[in-house]
C-alpha cells in the first residue's frame, strides 16, 4: 500500500480545518475490518505516539528482526538489546509481542505495512508545519515517560521459536 500523501495536504487557508488529526490513517487503520488483527492491534498502538519516535522506533525494530531472520551477525544482540533495555522503548516492545509468536513472514509483513503509514505521517507533519497549518496535539498513550514493568532477558543467545522459521 503506497499513499500518495502529497495530493491530500490541506492548505492553511483550507476553512473546513481547523486542525489537522495526524492520526486519522493509524484510527482507521485501526478500525478497518478487512486489515488482520495483528494490524489492527499495531495501529491502535502507534495512535498518539510522537510522529519521529514512532516511526524510528518501528525502523529499528523491523531492521533488528529482518536481521535475525536473515542471520545477520548482530542481529539478535539487537533484537534482545530493544526488548531487555530497562531504558528501552516501551512502545517498541509493545508491537513486537503484538506480532510475537504469528510467523516471522507475517511479522515482517506487518512491521513494513506500519512502518510505512508512519512514514506517510511523518511526511504530513512536516508538510503541515511548512504549510503552517495547525495539527491536533498528539496526547502520549502512555502515563509514564519511563518505561515501566517486566523486561525480556538480554542474553543473545535466545532460542528462536517455530515462528521464526514457518
Amino acid at each position: 500500500m503506497f499513499f500518495q500523501w502529497r495530493y491530500f495536504v490541506p492548505d492553511s487557508a483550507s476553512l473546513f480545518l481547523a486542525q489537522f488529526d495526524l492520526d486519522v490513517t493509524l484510527r482507521d487503520a485501526a478500525l478497518d475490518g478487512r486489515n488482520a488483527p495483528t494490524r489492527r492491534m499495531i495501529a491502535n498502538a502507534a495512535i498518539g505516539m510522537h510522529v519521529e519516535d514512532a516511526y524510528h522506533c518501528v525502523l529499528e525494530l523491523r531492521e533488528a528482526v529482518s536481521w535475525v531472520h536473515e542471520g545477520e551477525r548482530g542481529g539478535k544482540r539487537k533484537l534482545a538489546s530493544i526488548l531487555s533495555n530497562p531504558a528501552g522503548d516501551d512502545f517498541q516492545r509493545c508491537i513486537y509481542f503484538c506480532l510475537a509468536g504469528r510467523g516471522i513472514v507475517n511479522m515482517m509483513d506487518d512491521l513494513m505495512w506500519l512502518e510505512i503509514i508512519l512514514e506517510a505521517r511523518g511526511r504530513v507533519a512536516g508538510e503541515m508545519h511548512r504549510r503552517k497549518v495547525h495539527t491536533q496535539p498528539l496526547p502520549s498513550p502512555y502515563i509514564a515517560d519511563e518505561p515501566d514493568g517486566p523486561i525480556v532477558s538480554e542474553s543473545e543467545d535466545f532460542e528462536q521459536g517455530r515462528s521464526w522459521w514457518g
